[in-house]
């Protein structure tokens, strides 16, 4: 009987370790915060709209970019993606693309952050 209680608490601690090493909190590696975002080449706030400029290579369109707007403490975070990736073949360029603040949701005179990154021009 001893051998069994002895089996069962190896396999109730395996257990209990393997639970514990999934319950660890993941850590960020440097610059990929949110690495699903879309980085821009750069961004510029309006008065009445803001404008991305992305990577393109012929095909990039307002219809493949989809964007989230989160509000925290009396600002408006906002955060843009592609659909789908590009698989055009052509030369390595720039698309700009202009959202309104209403498309957005966002109302005039609100604090705005941008969480996608921006990359540096020597990037």
């Amino acid at each position: 009987m001893g051998a069994q209680y002895s089996r069962r608490g190896f396999v109730l601690a395996g257990a209990v370790f393997t639970l514990a090493g999934c319950a660890t909190t993941p850590r960020l590696v440097a610059g990929e915060t949110w690495p699903e975002l879309e980085p821009l080449l750069a961004v510029s706030l309006g008065r009445y709209e803001v404008t991305i400029r992305i990577e393109s290579r012929g095909c990039a369109d307002r219809a493949n970019m989809v964007f989230r707007v989160d509000r925290q403490v009396g600002r408006a975070v906002v955060a843009f993606a592609r659909r789908r990736l590009e698989t055009c073949k052509g030369p390595k360029g720039w698309a700009e693309m202009t959202f309104s603040y209403d498309e957005l949701g966002l109302k005039r005179g609100e604090r705005v952050v941008i969480a996608n990154p921006v990359l540096s021009p020597s990037a």
